[in-house]
């Protein structure tokens, strides 16, 4: 039976699930599935389980999250979960490619076709990335944060530091906001935040997340020392801005950066911070950050509603 101390540390450790395709590149498989079946698949898979798959798009992504844990502690800080629509027999590819890029990662879902949004909420996920934006949005209605991984220009970072970026409204916090932007315009939205500024944003989908970020950023020393650093990278600008600020400090969480666009193109911007990851609801935003660093889709909000 597990003791109230284990039951404490899994409460504090920052559990990410990922897919198969999100961590690896799966792209020609994935082609001969959609193009010839699963037989033909699971044929391929079989006969190539020895040959070592290539990293995929949040594989840098992982490797940064689970150095978080070294020097190895007894119960880990992180830990990475894979989640994946392969069954055990084609799966064994997948965790042949683990083990040889020694990824401390030991628990694992193979749902042999079957959707896997159902086991994120299992595994307690704080965040899922998965390169299937149906799962995404399963898993984002049973209120985990979740990420559609996008095909990005996201060159391996010679900074040992976990950057990792979020778009403010309605990925940090709820879309009220967005929405008097969408429906009224952008001076309806500024002077919507104006007059209601000292009243807290409502949270959105990736609150928990940051939050969860924010209580394993407190576990390392402060400042240029952590090997953690968060920014929020939003189109507001003055006088938007204070809502944000005064919102986050009511939350009791902090942000490293905060860079405040006024609807600049956000990649150059996530280029300059480095980001490992950033992410957004916007598909106009995305394109651009995809260009710069890997970049997940939230969809969430009104941008998403149509």
């Amino acid at each position: 039976m597990a003791s109230m101390a284990d039951a404490a540390a899994d409460a504090d450790r920052l559990t990410v699930a990922i897919s198969s395709r999100a961590l690896f590149d799966l792209a020609e498989s994935h082609a001969l599935f959609e193009g010839s079946g699963v037989e033909a698949y699971r044929g391929y898979q079989m006969a190539h389980e020895n040959d070592l798959l290539e990293p995929g798009i949040a594989f840098p992504l992982v490797q940064k999250l689970l150095r978080l844990n070294d020097p190895a502690p007894a119960s880990p800080r992180v830990e990475v979960i894979l989640l994946s629509r392969n069954s055990a027999d084609t799966g064994l590819r997948i965790f042949n490619s683990i083990e040889h890029y020694q990824l401390d990662i030991a628990r694992a879902a193979f749902t042999g076709g079957e959707p896997t949004s159902p086991y994120v909420h299992s595994f307690g996920a704080d965040l899922f990335l998965s390169a299937n934006p149906e799962s995404v949005a399963s898993a984002l209605k049973a209120g985990v944060a979740a990420a559609t991984i996008l095909p990005s220009k996201a060159p391996q970072s010679a900074r040992d530091q976990l950057r990792i970026a979020f778009d403010g409204d309605a990925v940090i916090f709820g879309d009220e906001s967005e929405r008097v932007s969408h429906e009224q315009g952008i001076e309806a939205f500024h002077r919507n935040e104006v007059e209601f500024v000292d009243k807290p944003l409502s949270g959105g989908p990736f609150q928990g997340f940051l939050a969860a970020l924010h209580r394993l950023q407190a576990a390392f020393p402060a400042g240029d020392a952590s090997p953690i650093r968060t920014a929020l990278v939003t189109a507001r600008s003055a006088p938007a801005h204070k809502r944000v600020i005064l919102t986050l400090r009511s939350w009791g969480v902090r942000l490293d950066e905060a860079l405040f666009l006024g609807g600049r193109d956000k990649g150059p911007f996530l280029h300059a911070f480095g980001a490992d990851i950033f992410f957004d609801d916007s598909h106009t935003n995305v394109e651009s950050a995809r260009q710069h660093v890997a970049t997940g889709h939230v969809p969430h909000g009104v941008k998403n509603n149509a």
